[in-house]
């Protein structure tokens, strides 16, 4: 295995807190009241939300592993319409047969982990059982959802979740979403 999958993780920043406003914002980029709101994982160049860090436990006990949650709708859409594309297959084709591919992706899974638990720690919730050992968007083995995994990418950064940034390429390639302009 590469060193991207055995490090142990890094530090990292914890989300930004979440304003009033960041709530208003959010509940109008998700048509609801978003739920479990910890902070604010990434931000469009304008500075609105991009990306929505929930804890991994809501408030009514339920347990919700889906940690960096995309919620700019052209992003959303621009996912969306990638996964009709069926590029999903493709990348998790890529992560099987590429060695290279499905060590870092491994180290994707580990970091999300690692994330998911420093936020629960920072929340004072402690271990969710019931989702321990389990990341999003199909992590590690194969390529289930392009938003959690494009989330992920854009709070992690470039170079660790490299399926998230090839989703993020493909958005960028076909003019679908790109995080460098705002599409607010």
């Amino acid at each position: 295995m590469t060193e991207t999958a055995d490090a142990a993780p890094q530090a990292f920043a914890a989300p930004t807190p979440a304003t009033q406003e960041d709530l208003e914002v959010l509940r109008g980029q998700l048509g609801r009241i978003p739920r479990g709101v910890v902070g604010i994982g990434a931000r469009c160049v304008c500075g609105r939300p991009t990306v929505v860090a929930t804890a991994p436990r809501l408030e009514d006990g339920t347990p919700f592993p889906t940690t960096f949650y995309l919620t700019c709708p052209p992003a959303v859409r621009g996912c969306s319409t990638l996964e009709a594309e069926h590029v999903m297959e493709d990348l998790t084709r890529w992560v099987s047969e590429d060695p290279d591919a499905r060590s870092a992706y491994l180290g994707a899974h580990r970091d999300y982990l690692a994330r998911r638990e420093a936020i629960a720690r920072a929340a004072g919730i402690g271990e969710v059982a019931e989702i321990s050992g389990v990341s999003a968007g199909g992590m590690p083995t194969r390529v289930k959802c392009l938003h959690a995994l494009v989330g992920h990418a854009l709070v992690a950064g470039r170079g660790v979740n490299p399926v998230g940034d090839r989703a993020l390429e493909m958005l960028a390639e076909r003019g679908l979403w790109r995080r460098d302009r705002c599409t607010c």
